[in-house]
């Protein structure tokens, strides 16, 4: 399903030509379903990872000119300091900061580290609130500049699984919200796209370690359709877009009544438990996914 009020024409009324985009998770595959049609357009993409090497390659393959890949852990406030300053090296500018670098870690609240606890913390919300505070300098040089952060629909609804992944998408959700309240004023627009599950890399893993049962009530949504509902926020800028319009107003209504949750969660777990053994058999088909004697594993490489 495409955003609401999505349509080719409305797609192209954003000008990219010369438009320096830069955006983190570069090399994953949200970010590869939006670059391909920007570049084609006529922005200039910086592609920001912390896989350098898959960077470099994703800048080198794009079409037009001015691609750029950087390599950056996103979590490191030097090297977020050093990004900021090679951005301003090599464009002088920032028209669109796309936060979409993301993490999901599938250990149990009980029983997981608090090392990993706090990694996911901070690469999920600290890291797009510092990238986006230490860009506003490049951001405001642009005419028309811009912050699109991939938030999630587990930024609205808690997923019990993955209490911590929540807890950075309600956050980062909040903060959007209130960083775009008030950055308007300022001239810098701010938006964020919630998308549901989506069919990554990272879903991929989340599906064969287990999964939560929440993220597969229907069948993982291609990339293509984040990146469409990202194009659709230049197109027409607002605080928040919903690639799966319907499926956000049921979550947005289930919230409504927080105390029935755990009767509301029974149901779903029960729809997700059988939308993920579907989504297991059509990866193990496509060949992302193999069965093992202790359950499945990733057949793909990183």
């Amino acid at each position: 399903m495409e955003p609401r009020g999505h349509s080719e024409e409305h797609a192209m009324r954003y000008d990219y030509r010369d438009k320096v985009i830069a955006i983190t998770g570069g090399a994953g595959d949200i970010a590869g379903a939006f670059i391909l049609p920007a570049a084609r357009r006529g922005a200039r993409l910086a592609i920001i990872d912390i896989r350098g090497e898959r960077a470099n390659a994703v800048a080198a393959g794009l079409p037009g000119s001015g691609h750029r890949g950087y390599a950056c852990d996103l979590t490191d406030l030097s090297q977020v300091e050093s990004l900021v300053a090679d951005l301003e090296r090599d464009y002088g500018r920032v028209d669109v900061l796309i936060n979409n670098a993301g993490m999901s870690d599938q250990q149990p609240f009980d029983e997981r580290d608090v090392a990993s606890i706090r990694l996911e913390l901070e690469v999920n919300l600290i890291s797009p609130l510092v990238l986006s505070r230490l860009a506003i300098p490049l951001l405001r040089k642009s005419d028309d500049p811009r912050i699109i952060s991939t938030v999630s629909l587990g930024g609205i609804f808690p997923l019990g699984e993955t209490p911590i992944y929540t807890a950075s998408k309600f956050g980062l959700r909040g903060a959007m919200l209130s960083i775009g309240l008030d950055l308007a004023r300022k001239g810098i627009k701010v938006s964020s796209v919630l998308p549901s599950a989506t069919d990554t890399r990272m879903l991929r893993q989340e599906a064969v370690e287990g999964g939560n049962a929440m993220q597969f009530q229907d069948q993982p949504q291609p990339p293509g359709t984040v990146a469409r509902a990202m194009m659709s926020l230049l197109d027409r800028p607002r605080l928040e877009a919903y690639p799966r319009f319907s499926e956000s107003l049921l979550v947005r209504v289930g919230t409504l009544f927080p105390n029935r949750l755990p009767a509301l969660m029974k149901l779903f777990r029960k729809k997700g438990e059988r939308g993920l053994a579907i989504y297991l058999r059509r990866l193990e088909a496509e060949g992302h996914a193999v069965r093992t004697p202790d359950g499945w594993e990733l057949a793909e490489s990183e």
